[in-house]
């Protein structure tokens, strides 16, 4: 039977003691409000919304307000993870951030179905994005904080779990439980701070003393947002690798609507990718907590994370070559089986390879800026290859050939077995 968290006499020690199920529960109660407010409005309520307010340019209006978002999203995250390194509330250093973000987040939620401009839209949607990553660098940093090496594959895991989840889960509430834009954008408000509320209310973590807290200096400050890969090997290898990961993943998913539509003649592409988004999903639940088990176990990371890169090109094989409904379908499924597998593991991996433990939120948000980037990389490579050659075939062998690069890219690694 585990234990709860170890309270260490410094924020900056390693921890030693396994941290209990109730405190990994309550982190991933954490993520899944995240993701729900992440992903759900993205989906659903922002195009219905902007759509509303002008139908005739909606398309370039949802692309200019995701992409404001996006970039408030790859700055939030960096920034808030090196202010989260540096505070030294009573309540440690993530618990701040992560009730902050949350109630910031539901706020702008709450104000977003309000706005009767795209401008409204954009500064509501841009404003909860921030929070939302203020709120995720806090989660994420709290693994390394307080679990220890070898529990981290079966807790990253349970953190992984939520993300795909919110995406069904969330799209599922606002379209069958609250089917307005307006309740769909309170209840998530709702759930983004009632599913926070357990882990910073319940949970315990080790202050920062003050006299750990280096004196700032702006200088220094921005500075250390560069990381020298020369000094730092293995964090370039896995931040380059998740990169890579990451892009196949976007690349092999963008035009998934069409190729439902166009290849496969669906009569209802939408319901199509809502299917295979839950086959996903259901091969995600089935490998990830097992992967991070027995990775902890074996104390090796780097084998299951090359594996798992490999059946993730075994999924774009299947696209490229069997172009039936019942082939997309298992497609999407070995997706999820391999999915699962690198998302427990690899966020284990790179907990092991961060330079600081001063630094872990900055350093964690530098290294997930590898799962924003293939959103901006994605739309122009994809977009590319099917203006050049017209070829889904072609673009899913590219998004296998970006994923089999991403696990040689695992093996110079050195730190990790």
């Amino acid at each position: 039977m585990t234990t709860p968290a170890r309270r260490a006499t410094s924020a900056l020690d390693e921890p030693t003691t396994p941290v209990g199920m109730a405190w990994t529960l309550r982190l991933s109660a954490g993520v899944l409000g995240f993701s729900m407010a992440t992903v759900t409005p993205i989906q659903i309520l922002l195009p219905l919304q902007i759509e509303r307010i002008d139908a005739a340019s909606k398309e370039t209006n949802l692309a200019v307000v995701t992409a404001c978002a996006a970039v408030v999203s790859i700055l939030a995250a960096p920034i808030a993870g090196a202010l989260s390194d540096r505070t030294t509330s009573r309540l440690g250093r993530r618990r701040p951030w992560v009730l902050g973000g949350a109630v910031v987040c539901a706020c702008a939620l709450v104000l977003l179905p309000a706005q009767l401009t795209v401008l409204g839209v954009a500064l509501c949607w841009m404003t909860a994005q921030g929070a939302q990553n203020a709120m995720f660098a806090g989660l994420t940093a709290s693994v390394p904080d307080q679990v220890p090496v070898r529990q981290r594959g079966f807790v990253s895991a349970f953190a992984g779990l939520p993300l795909p989840l919110g995406l069904v889960l969330g799209v599922l509430l606002v379209t069958v439980v609250v089917p307005t834009n307006t309740g769909g954008y309170l209840l998530l408000a709702g759930l983004v701070l009632g599913l926070a509320l357990p882990f910073v209310l319940a949970s315990r973590e080790p202050r920062l003393l003050p006299e750990q807290r280096p004196r700032f200096e702006l200088r220094r400050f921005v500075r250390g947002f560069w990381i020298s890969p020369r000094r730092h090997p293995d964090f370039a290898w896995a931040a380059v690798a998740r990169l890579a990961i990451q892009l196949a993943n976007s690349i092999a998913t963008l035009y998934l609507l069409y190729f439902l539509r166009d290849v496969l003649k669906l009569d209802d592409p939408a319901d199509g990718v809502f299917v295979l988004t839950v086959a996903y999903t259901l091969g995600i639940l089935c490998t990830s907590v097992l992967a991070g088990r027995l990775s902890d176990r074996s104390g090796r990371r780097k084998i299951y994370v090359v594996s798992s890169s490999g059946i993730i090109a075994v999924s774009m094989l299947m696209l490229a070559v069997w172009h039936s409904w019942l082939a997309v379908v298992l497609a999407a499924a070995v997706l999820g089986l391999g999915y699962g597998v690198y998302v427990a593991v690899d966020n284990a991996l790179i907990t092991q390879v961060l330079p600081a433990a001063t630094d872990r939120a900055k350093d964690l948000g530098i290294v997930n800026l590898a799962n924003t980037a293939p959103q901006a990389f994605a739309p122009m490579i994809a977009g590319g290859i099917i203006a050049l050659v017209g070829s889904y075939p072609v673009l899913y062998l590219t998004a296998g050939c970006v994923a089999i690069a991403g696990a040689f890219l695992i093996l110079p690694i050195r730190s990790v077995p």
